[in-house]
């Protein structure tokens, strides 16, 4: 069996995840976005690597989620690495989509806050598709899990 390092391995699961996996920094500016996200939003990375979040956040929400994105980066803190934030969000082509995310807060060995990655971002519509035990039930518990796991422990 061939070996493979822990690099080629994480970043071809982040690449090729059909989760949306996008990093911010610390001024809301996207510096990564994966197959999933182009998919889930429409933008290609290339579209996507340099712009704002806003591109994604519906203009009447824009307020309430810069108020939230700027105290995260300055307290450290967020509930959402737990728990599924359910939100609007808006693709390319103008549609209003309903988005789950969860936060996963990086820091630069020097412990200054480099932001958010958002990961785990799915369609909540096609999520609650059909009855508990559908894959899109499934997939959402997954992911729900998952989050919880790599988040370890409280406190």
């Amino acid at each position: 069996m061939p070996t493979f390092t822990h690099e080629w391995l994480f970043r071809s699961i982040v690449e090729q995840t059909q989760f949306a996996v996008i990093f911010s920094d610390r001024d809301g500016v996207i510096q990564f976005w994966n197959a999933g996200a182009e998919a889930m939003f429409g933008y290609t990375a290339t579209e996507a690597v340099g712009q704002s979040l806003d591109m994604i956040v519906p203009e009447r929400q824009r307020a309430r989620h810069w108020e939230g994105y700027h105290k995260v980066m300055a307290s450290g803190i967020t509930k959402y690495g737990r728990e599924m934030l359910a939100v609007p969000a808006m693709r390319k082509d103008g549609a209003r989509i309903s988005v789950e995310f969860a936060i996963v807060l990086l820091r630069a060995p020097s412990g200054e806050m480099l932001r958010a990655v958002t990961s785990c971002m799915m369609a909540a519509a096609e999520a609650a598709k059909g009855a508990p035990g559908t894959f899109g039930s499934q997939a959402r518990s997954n992911c729900q899990a998952h989050l919880r796991k790599a988040a370890g422990p409280p406190g």
